[in-house]
């Protein structure tokens, strides 16, 4: 078992981090330690089939933006779909916005581009 301390909360891929959404193409240059930190932490909240589809789901909703209602039907209790949210929200990958009793969720569009730039051939 590693030793290694992980932040309980780690900070989330988005824009207004300093160090960009994530990182360069993986053909590019090695990972600075940060930056495996952050895309394995990505990868890992996409690593479970619930998750990627729910991510699917919200990413190609109309206007990019998807309700807690349109996207539970995937197999699981709707606790297990708001825990599979919350891993998604907590990997930096969704954003939420609570609207009366409902939760609408959305991926950023720079999340989607630096995960494009990082599969990117390099050069």
């Amino acid at each position: 078992m590693s030793r290694t301390k992980v932040p309980p909360n780690p900070k989330p891929m988005t824009e207004h981090d300093p160090e960009g959404p994530c990182c360069p193409p993986l053909g590019e240059r090695p990972l600075t330690a940060g930056e495996a930190q952050r895309t394995a932490r990505m990868f890992k909240a996409l690593g479970d089939p619930v998750r990627l589809r729910l991510f699917s789901a919200i990413a190609s909703h109309e206007d990019g933006e998807a309700c807690v209602c349109d996207i539970s039907d995937v197999g699981v209790s709707q606790p297990t779909v708001s825990h599979h949210l919350k891993k998604l929200k907590d990997a930096g990958l969704l954003t939420s916005q609570r609207r009366g009793t409902w939760v609408y969720y959305r991926v950023d569009p720079s999340v989607l581009a630096a995960m494009g730039r990082l599969l990117a051939p390099a050069g």
